[in-house]
């Protein structure tokens, strides 16, 4: 099977946008996001991947937002704003004096709000003065409105709700709505939304025109706490007189987890969003594909069956399997964006069931290296068992680095990865790499870590672990070495194993 989205062979980094140098704080859509660029096309990489970039809460994980069709405040980039009068350069001194190894969350939490909403109450005053970058604020709220209206009243709401979950708002709290519109607070996330998008956009524009195609990320399940959610209950296993979950999301009980996992996300009712031909599915689908070229759909085995637990239940040990939508799904999807610019992420205990959904919805699946080198040589991660419609990962957002990896894994993993790939295992990432790259997997996808050979100091995140993760940075120094020490080699490796993409190699010449 082909990858529909993807013409040749081609290689890819995965870096969240979180990670990034910069002096405020946390990763943005400024200078360093361009430099990565810059960075991925003198190496002859040509797909960007990240994490959801939706507006993170509690945990601080992008894998559960406020709103999934919306952007994440803190990857604004404040230089815009100085330069066009709204934001003295002095006002960012307590954002420069975050950390900028970690991205701590506490601190940005408590000192960028307090510029934002400074900041658009300036904006507010005149909503003309970021046209000329971003184009008209008012066109902007139009077309957005299906998602946007909700995701204001949303936040407005919490606010005078005490920041409490929507199932915990006062019963009257909705006969202000009309008003809420026209307050600060409804004004501050437009404004935010509005910046963000204008941003991003000139961001893609640039990627684009050096040859680097955006993969992004989307859970399958929204956030209890959402405007997703709060906005269409009736679309969820919600009791809507008790505005109580009745059934939730999980994983069952295996070998590494005797209480399985209970994630708590509202199930969906699948019949109802059928019945519309998965019509609030397609927009989020399709506000997603402004933002990205591909969209990595976080446990596609969701669509085929999904594991239900009684939201009463304190473990995932006492749910069961429930049919997902299917192919019927996937049919209309395809109707809807006739290239699928979808990647399945089908890891883990996967049934021959949700392979064989993956395969009759022409979606690309993916494989971890990492968890090739058990033994069993009909593993389905091990080089000679991969096929052309897999991508390839050395590791993703929630494994260990690739040096990590090999330095914490057994003595038997450690040979049996030694002894296949015919190698010292000195240095594992880089010789992950360099085989990766000669693979068939028309699609190798890197973490940044692995470029750079760092240990598990530099994990991103490890699941099951609910404090410290999301918080690993690039530094400055890191992203020069890319530049100047790996690039090179890099696209040499790139060009010997057929991945130029056209773009790149002309470039070259």
């Amino acid at each position: 099977m082909e990858i529909t989205w993807l013409p040749n062979r081609a290689a890819g980094s995965l870096l969240h946008l979180s990670s990034l140098p910069s002096d405020t704080g946390i990763g943005n859509l400024g200078q360093s996001a361009y430099a990565f660029i810059e960075f991925l096309k003198k190496a002859g990489i040509s797909y960007w991947q990240m994490c959801p970039v939706g507006p993170t809460g509690y945990g601080d994980s992008p894998y559960q937002v406020f709103c999934s069709s919306a952007g994440n405040p803190y990857f604004i980039d404040w230089k815009p704003l100085v330069e066009h009068g709204i934001v003295e350069d002095y006002e960012l001194e307590p954002l420069r004096k975050l950390s900028a190894e970690e991205t701590d969350f506490g601190s940005l939490y408590r000192e960028f709000f307090k510029l934002a909403r400074i900041t658009s109450e300036r904006f507010r005053k005149d909503c003309n003065v970021l046209e000329k970058v971003y184009g008209k604020f008012t066109e902007f709220i139009t077309k957005h409105e299906k998602w946007l209206n909700a995701h204001c009243m949303f936040h407005s709401l919490k606010v005078i709700n005490d920041e409490k979950p929507w199932w915990e708002w006062a019963t009257d709290c909705l006969e202000d709505i009309e008003v809420l519109k026209t307050s600060s607070e409804y004004f501050f996330h437009q404004f935010i939304q509005y910046v963000f998008r204008g941003q991003w956009k000139l961001l893609k524009n640039f990627a684009e025109k050096n040859g680097i195609k955006l993969i992004g990320d989307l859970p399958i399940y929204c956030a209890p706490d959402s405007s997703d959610v709060w906005a269409s209950p009736e679309l969820f296993e919600i009791d809507l007189k008790k505005l109580t979950f009745e059934r939730v999301a999980g994983v069952p009980p295996d070998y590494f987890n005797a209480d399985g996992q209970y994630w708590g996300n509202p199930l969906y009712k699948w019949e109802v969003h059928a019945d519309d031909n998965f019509t609030w599915w397609m927009h989020r689908l399709e506000n997603q594909l402004e933002l990205f070229d591909v969209i990595r759909i976080d446990h596609f085995r969701g669509f085929n069956d999904y594991w239900s637990i009684s939201a009463e239940s304190k473990n995932a040990q006492c749910g069961y399997w429930m049919k997902g939508p299917g192919i019927q799904f996937w049919e209309i999807t395809k109707e809807k964006f006739p290239t699928l610019p979808f990647l399945a992420e089908d890891l883990g205990l996967i049934s021959e069931d949700v392979h064989q959904l993956r395969k009759n919805a022409s979606l690309p699946g993916m494989a971890v290296l990492q968890f090739a080198f058990d033994g069993d040589p009909e593993n389905l991660y091990l080089p000679h068992n991969l096929n052309s419609s897999l991508v390839l990962y050395t590791g993703t957002h929630d494994n260990d680095t690739s040096n990590g990896w090999y330095a914490s894994t057994s003595p038997e993993i450690q040979n049996n990865f030694r002894s296949y790939l015919n190698i010292s295992g000195q240095e594992a990432s880089w010789e992950m790499l360099r085989f990766s790259y000669r693979t068939v997997s028309p699609l190798v996808i890197v973490p940044v870590q692995d470029l750079l050979g760092l240990g598990s100091e530099a994990r991103f995140n490890q699941p099951g672990i609910s404090l410290g993760n999301w918080k690993w940075r690039l530094s400055t120094e890191q992203l020069e070495h890319l530049h100047l020490n790996c690039s090179a080699y890099l696209y040499e490796q790139a060009k010997v194993s057929g991945r130029l993409t056209k773009n790149l190699l002309k470039d070259s010449i």
